[in-house]
């Protein structure tokens, strides 16, 4: 069941990052070290889950990267914040995935 929530969450941040293809750019990746571990919310108000996710950019250029890595901070508290609000039948079901996914900022 980890492994289904770790693919949709990497599936859901990966496709936050738009591509446009170019011909003179190249692609570079950014992962965040150490991965991102954060509660949400439980079935019931006395209980809360943990998530552990992955997360790696897809970035147009590799130019980028450098960006990136000056806003890491912002970015994992970013993605902290959305994980830890959303109820626990999303972040283990495809669609709330998915939801979660569409629901992101570009």
């Amino acid at each position: 069941m980890k492994k289904i929530v770790y693919a949709g969450l990497f599936t859901f941040f990966v496709s936050v990052i738009s591509f446009t293809a170019r011909a003179e750019s190249t692609v570079g990746y950014f992962g965040f070290e150490p991965d991102i571990i954060t509660n949400y919310i439980g079935a019931s108000s006395k209980k809360m889950g943990y998530v552990r996710v992955t997360i790696d950019l897809m970035l147009t250029d590799t130019s980028d990267i450098a960006v990136v890595e000056h806003h890491t901070p912002l970015l994992r508290d970013a993605l902290v914040e959305i994980l830890s609000k959303e109820p626990e039948e999303k972040i283990k079901s495809l669609t709330g995935r998915e939801e979660i996914r569409l629901s992101a900022p570009k």
